[in-house]
């Protein structure tokens, strides 16, 4: 099993999503844990888009960061184009998505991708959680298939796994949130989406779809990830209104 550190590993980035051929040279990606505050000019801005119409996670990250900035939806930033998760790893999608953003924009931005990885299953669904019963995303078909292997398996470890790619005045970075926990044998709950009525996080006697966002953000792979965000913003000079 691989051993994540805190600070995300350098992957080199691709410069083709789907199809689409880019004549631009991929963007550095650099270890946020080599970079100093001195080595960026920072201009505050209030707005960041995120790489997603995915309404769940834009309040989850807004909820997690507070008024450091405001998440802007690709909707809400006039971007109609669905951008496509073709490769292996979270590292990979969360990359293609916020390069493509860059591009279309030429403004600061940042994606997130996030898999379920159970320990039984060698860490399927893993990155494609969203697919895991088709492509038509059917979560209740997820569940429903997850539980079905799941059938008589003791071991039930699982694990959410955020990776969250930022483009910050041409560089990427990346911040890596993580929710050890384990699957239950039912649903509980109906707040959330995707998983959470299936995922227990580890400390808690309640599944993520039991919690209401104040709560689920104690345990939040999502929120971790989005805490190394606003570390990294501050110390370039963001300010929060908080």
């Amino acid at each position: 099993m691989v051993v994540f550190e805190e600070n995300v590993r350098d992957v080199k980035l691709k410069s083709e999503v789907r199809g689409q051929k880019s004549e631009k040279k991929p963007l550095p990606c650099i270890s946020v844990s080599r970079l100093q505050a001195s080595d960026l000019k920072i201009t505050l801005m209030t707005k960041l888009i995120f790489a997603t119409n995915n309404q769940h996670k834009v309040a989850e990250i807004q909820s997690a960061i507070g008024n450091v900035f405001e998440v802007v939806s690709l909707e809400a930033a006039g971007i109609t184009i669905d951008i496509p998760e073709p490769y292996d790893t979270l590292e990979e999608n969360a990359s293609a998505k916020s390069q493509t953003i860059f591009r279309l924009t030429e403004q600061n931005c940042f994606s997130e991708d996030t898999g379920l990885e159970v320990f039984a299953l060698n860490g399927e669904p893993g990155v494609k959680s969203a697919r895991y019963a088709g492509e038509e995303k059917s979560f209740e078909k997820n569940i429903d298939k997850l539980l079905s292997r799941l059938g008589g398996v003791a071991d039930r470890r699982a694990r959410f796994r955020t990776v969250v790619s930022l483009i910050w005045q041409g560089e990427e970075f990346r911040f890596e949130g993580i929710s050890e926990g384990t699957i239950t044998g039912e649903r509980k709950g109906s707040q959330g989406f995707g998983y959470d009525p299936i995922f227990l996080p580890g400390g808690s006697s309640l599944t993520f779809g039991e919690m209401g966002l104040d709560e689920k953000n104690k345990f939040s792979h999502r929120r971790k990830a989005a805490d190394k965000l606003v570390v990294f913003l501050r110390k370039r000079g963001l300010k929060s209104e908080v």
